[in-house]
């Protein structure tokens, strides 16, 4: 249905109780979890070449950059997926598309991505309606990353779940395993970003952070819960 290339993504998770989150996930889905806990996600990236699979990247438009917060979902069938909390995009057109065609909470932001070298520098700030929030991440990248069952847990979702027209979706993606790298985090300032999605109490330092290369993604059409 889909096609986007996911480019220079850096992960910050946090470890949180699952009751803590619970609430946030649509009928049908409830928190993953590992080893007991769950995670909160803070994913910023370049996304590129976005466009349907048989055809061109959509010109401009299929470009753009995102930082979204995520939560990991399981549903009754088992099928394990993301639950975004936020997907902030300078695009406006893709945030006004996303929002209407798939419910899913888009937000326009003013960002940038700066690389040099091993260093990325990534940042946020909300322009949404009644939103006061910014973000900033810089990462020093590192040696590839030997993936371990967390690293698994954190990477390897085949899809997504979100609350649309009263019913609960799930809509499938497939791309290739992740590359991953470690990742020191030079600097992070969260202006309310975490907050303005209705997270408290992260004021630490992530407990894993990771970079990715990037790979090509697919999405499959939705199905209903």
């Amino acid at each position: 249905m889909l096609r986007q290339g996911w480019r220079e993504l850096t992960f910050l998770h946090w470890a949180v109780s699952p009751s803590t989150v619970a609430h946030f996930f649509p009928p049908g889905a409830r928190p993953d979890t590992f080893e007991g806990r769950t995670y909160v996600g803070l994913v910023p990236f370049r996304m590129v070449g976005s466009g349907f699979p048989r055809g061109p990247a959509v010109p401009y438009f299929g470009t753009f950059l995102e930082t979204n917060v995520r939560l990991y979902s399981v549903d009754t069938s088992g099928r394990r997926g993301v639950v975004f909390l936020s997907l902030d995009a300078d695009r406006l057109a893709v945030v006004a598309a996303a929002r209407t065609v798939f419910g899913l909470p888009y937000r326009w932001a003013a960002m940038s991505h700066g690389a040099d070298g091993n260093d990325h520098v990534y940042t946020s700030t909300v322009r949404h309606p009644g939103v006061r929030a910014s973000s900033r991440v810089a990462v020093r990248t590192g040696e590839p990353l030997a993936a371990g069952p967390l690293e698994d847990f954190l990477t390897a979702r085949w899809g997504l779940h979100v609350a649309r027209a009263g019913r609960t979706w799930y809509l499938p993606n497939q791309h290739p395993p992740w590359v991953l790298h470690a990742a020191e985090l030079v600097g992070f300032d969260d202006r309310g970003l975490l907050a303005s999605v209705g997270l408290t109490g992260l004021s630490r330092p992530p407990d894993h952070v990771a970079y990715s290369p990037g790979v090509p993604a697919e999405f499959g059409l939705p199905s209903r819960l």
